[in-house]
């Protein structure tokens, strides 16, 4: 169906009259026992969707059968995969065809299929606003400039893309608040980029020469430096370079080494990156608040980004959360759970989800996780994944067996209740979790909202926080090999045996207000002057502070003594675990081989290799397994024999 504007909002009116003034629902994201809560009219609600790439009634049906009734749908301005490197094709057809043409039928056809299926349902729409190829050949100097003079899709640093795909999406919007699907609409999820998670599109190496990027890092510069020529040069420890002159730094990737830049050297580097990931946060920003202004803020908006935590090479962009997290027009913000796949592992989010929770926004997991019935695409849709693309092995295969893949949902599930998030079930081709044990875990995660309503449970506090630097990759001129040993550490921290809030540094003074036995500073190269200050005063509060920089590990006790570990800079779980119990965190799983995810009034265990477990309690509770509803354990502590390859997951009842 395609409409030409100026008709369109002339049926607009017409059918808002024909709705009969009926109250649209409102979704919003308010605090509620500690953390940012999904609201719907008032009420809060199941923060648990649903959402398939390929969006069929069959499942659709399944997830109203298990009382959910939360779904995203997928929508396209134009007309290219999300994916520029492995030849995927479009999941949908295109919105935006032309000057003032556009084409809503996708939209129509999926909310129709959706709605016939669950009457009830209510849908977040996920739009990339990627241009079409029409207007990239329409404005060559707003695609993104190779060093052969060819383009490689539009440049996220056009600004003109950017306020005309705001003009189409204000339209799309509008549209859809005035169509009988308004009362099923409750956010707009604004992607882009790469894999619609606002990473820039680009292959081996990282290249745009168009004129709008130098312009729009000319006048990023300016606005940094407040005008002031003198504190460039200081910055950049160069007397020749003006804000006329200033050109942007190689972050091509071509050119590796195994080592941290010097902040001496490093100036132009640097904001070269922090530009580089503030124009996509800045993107965001500018979408949400299109979204909010056309429907007089009645919708939800979110966005994928921050991915600090796994994506540890700054070229994709994800360097700017603690930016976008003071965008007052956000909601909520994903990402995918690590891909490290494997049994046994904790799969945490990309990012440092205490501070986005502590900025008042609300984090949802995109639980894409892969089981023993997980179809292919190309079988599911040829049309979508020609002969010879990817999307056939390595991390789209799933485990071997039922048990594996319930066992994975139910971490999805336990990680998510414990850290006080919510998250999507996303079957990407469809027919994922079609079997009567994965219903039984998502049905379960809607059952627990209503039988043990959230609650911030303080006793269960974690007493470990982790400062991380979002911008270290900037000062990593492997472009992210020498990160990712850092960040490694992720997978130890989750076998610890006890919880961890994960902060920005840029979140501190949220750290020193926390009752913390442990403050580990995990690659900041430098400490800025409140950093140090901090260290200096834990010690009159009992805490720990472990500095782990680009080459080693300083631990300071509160006795004053300081020990220094030379190239020590991935850690064990055993390691961390007895370091930490030294510092008087209490663990409530020990042994370093198992995940733990304890908060909230849940605990949940995983397995690889299963066997008998002792869980200690840093209070005495009444222990339910929630799954039978039926009392495991009183007291401050319970034992537990686990499947290999299981998760277990329980409810605790302060006494």
């Amino acid at each position: 169906m395609v409409y030409h504007i100026a008709w369109l909002f002339m049926g607009l009116l017409c059918v808002r009259c024909d709705g009969g003034g009926e109250q649209l629902p409102r979704a919003e994201v308010k605090e509620r026992e500690g953390v940012p809560t999904l609201f719907v009219n008032g009420t809060p609600y199941p923060p648990y969707a649903y959402m398939s790439y390929l969006g069929e009634a069959q499942f659709y049906q399944e997830m109203e059968q298990v009382g959910l009734h939360l779904y995203n749908i997928p929508a396209y301005l134009g007309d290219r995969g999300i994916n520029s490197i492995s030849g995927i094709k479009p999941f949908r057809s295109p919105i935006w065809l032309g000057e003032d043409e556009m084409d809503y039928s996708s939209i129509i056809e999926d909310f129709d299929e959706l709605i016939a299926a669950d009457s009830n349902a209510l849908a977040i729409i996920r739009i990339h606003l990627d241009a079409p190829v029409w207007w990239e050949d329409s404005h060559p100097e707003h695609a993104s400039l190779q060093p052969d003079g060819s383009t490689f899709r539009t440049s996220m640093y056009s600004t003109l893309w950017r306020d005309e795909a705001s003009e189409v999406l204000a339209q799309l919007v509008k549209w859809l608040e005035q169509s009988p699907y308004a009362k099923h609409l409750i956010g707009i999820h604004v992607a882009g980029g790469f894999t619609e998670e606002w990473m820039y599109h680009f292959k081996d190496e990282f290249y745009d020469k168009s004129p709008v990027r130098l312009e729009g890092f000319r006048e990023w510069l300016r606005k940094h430096y407040a005008d002031d020529v003198e504190r460039l040069r200081q910055s950049w420890n160069r007397n020749d370079v003006t804000f006329e002159s200033a050109q942007l730094g190689d972050i091509s990737g071509k050119a590796r080494a195994d080592y941290w830049r010097h902040p001496d050297t490093a100036g132009q580097i640097f904001d070269t990156f922090v530009f580089h990931g503030e124009t996509t946060a800045n993107h965001i920003a500018h979408f949400c608040r299109v979204v909010k202004d056309a429907s007089d803020g009645r919708l939800l908006t979110g966005a994928f980004y921050g991915y600090h935590y796994f994506v540890s090479d700054l070229r994709r962009g994800h360097g700017a959360l603690a930016k976008l997290l003071r965008c007052p027009d956000l909601d909520y913000l994903s990402s995918p759970n690590d891909y490290h796949r494997v049994i046994g592992e904790d799969w945490a989010p990309f990012a440092a989800i205490k501070s986005v929770q502590l900025h008042g926004k609300l984090w949802l997991a995109e639980n894409d996780t892969r089981t023993s019935i997980t179809t292919m695409l190309r079988d599911r849709a040829p049309h979508v994944q020609p002969e010879g693309t990817a999307y056939t092995d390595g991390v789209w295969l799933g485990p071997d067996t039922m048990e594996e893949s319930e066992a994975f949902l139910w971490k999805n599930l336990g990680r998510m209740l414990a850290y006080g998030y919510g998250g999507w079930w996303f079957d990407m081709w469809g027919g994922w979790f079609s079997d009567p044990k994965l219903m039984n875990v998502i049905a379960s995660g809607q059952r627990f909202f209503e039988r043990y309503p959230d609650e911030a449970f303080p006793a269960m506090a974690p007493q470990v926080a982790v400062v991380v630097d979002e911008k270290l990759g900037a000062m990593d001129a492997s472009f992210g090999g020498l990160t990712s040993r850092l960040t490694h550490n992720r997978y130890a921290l989750g076998k610890t045996g006890a919880p961890y809030d994960f902060y920005l540094r840029e979140d501190l003074d949220a750290v020193k207000a926390g009752d913390y036995q442990v403050v580990w500073y995990l690659g900041l190269l430098a400490l800025t002057d409140d950093e140090q200050s901090y260290l200096d005063a834990a010690a009159e509060q009992d805490t720990w502070v472990v500095w782990t920089d680009g080459s080693q590990s300083t631990i300071y006790q509160p006795d004053g003594q300081v020990h220094r570990r030379d190239a020590k800079i991935q850690w064990s779980a055993s390691e961390l675990g007895e370091l930490f119990e030294r510092a008087g965190v209490h663990r409530y799983l020990k042994g370093g081989q198992d995940v733990l995810y304890a908060g909230r009034g849940w605990i949940s265990l995983h397995s690889a290799e299963g066997g008998d477990k002792l869980v200690k309690l840093p209070f005495n509770a009444t222990v339910i397994d929630p799954l039978v509803e039926t009392v495991v354990a009183n007291g401050d502590a319970f034992e537990v024999t686990m499947e290999a390859k299981s998760t277990r997951l329980f409810k605790l009842v302060q006494e």
